[in-house]
């Protein structure tokens, strides 16, 4: 599967502006942005089940691949392991305001997935800059469980890093339009491009990837390379590894936290991936 970055309408929205070049006055134009709006994932079951539907969590994403964001939501935060725990993901169908409308799904988990929501310590709010601002303590966000990551590679050579920004950047076709929204590709260790979704938050391009991974059936991503257009911050280190990637390249920097979790994941974090440098921070034996 070769799935790259598609512009839906929604995702992008027009606004006039007054541009200014130079020493010269303001001049009316119109500017393309990225579009921003609230989407509440929300759980349901099988029509056996008795267990009520429930409100799990909201995001502040660009509108687009919203299953996918679910689906890689559910994933990397545990509520699921794999597609088999999934029966589906749809617009909500009994959404009753007009803001509602096409900013609410609905999760249809199966009967054996095990939730209990009473023990749930937090309930979910990110948004796109934070990711985890909802969760209640430091260790409610370390104890997050992964599956370990495999020991044997995958291996990649020192001039395939050197290739991917400009991948990853011709093919960011949200970003060209608006110069507004974060990226998330998935490379195998040859540096072809396989996967890209875009989102004005790295959180939820990441997530978007994963759940095209998860719907698509290649989980776990063990012989897959991860690069995202930000920094690599505490979450998307999480999310990485839930997903089963080794490696994780960041045109940005590295949290000193994100670092912490590589090591003990045993993923392999590169930074300042740009302009024909980076650094490698954790777990440098797959890059050879």
């Amino acid at each position: 599967m070769h799935s790259f970055s598609l512009l839906p309408a929604a995702s992008y929205e027009y606004a006039h502006i007054q541009k200014v070049s130079g020493d010269g006055p303001p001049v009316p134009a119109t500017d393309l942005l990225a579009a921003e709006e609230p989407l509440e994932i929300r759980l349901g079951f099988g029509p056996e089940d008795q267990r009520q539907h429930r409100s799990l969590a909201i995001t502040m994403r660009t509108p687009g691949h919203d299953e996918e964001l679910a689906a890689g939501f559910l994933l990397s935060e545990g509520i699921i392991r794999s597609k088999a725990d999934l029966l589906g993901i749809r617009p909500c169908p009994d959404v009753t305001k007009p803001e509602e409308a096409g900013n609410v799904v609905r999760a249809e988990l199966a009967a054996h997935v095990a939730i209990d929501f009473d023990s749930l310590a937090r309930h979910f709010y990110t948004s796109s800059s934070c990711g985890v601002c909802g969760k209640t303590s430091i260790a409610a966000v370390q104890g997050a469980a992964c599956p370990a990551l495999p020991r044997t590679g995958p291996h990649l050579a020192y001039e395939v890093v050197h290739q991917l920004p400009d991948k990853l950047r011709a093919a960011q076709a949200g970003f060209e339009q608006t110069g507004g929204q974060h990226a998330a590709a998935l490379f195998t260790p040859a540096g072809e491009l396989l996967l890209l979704r875009e989102d004005v938050g790295r959180h939820n391009a990441l997530d978007k990837l994963i759940g095209a991974a998860l719907l698509a059936e290649w989980l776990p991503l063990h012989q897959h390379v991860l690069l995202v257009s930000g920094r690599a911050s505490f979450e998307l280190v999480q999310k990485a590894a839930a997903a089963g990637i080794a490696v994780l390249a960041a045109v940005g920097a590295p949290s000193s936290l994100a670092v912490q979790a590589a090591e003990t994941f045993g993923l392999t974090v590169l930074g300042f991936v740009r302009h024909g440098r980076y650094n490698i921070y954790s777990h440098p034996w797959r890059v050879q």
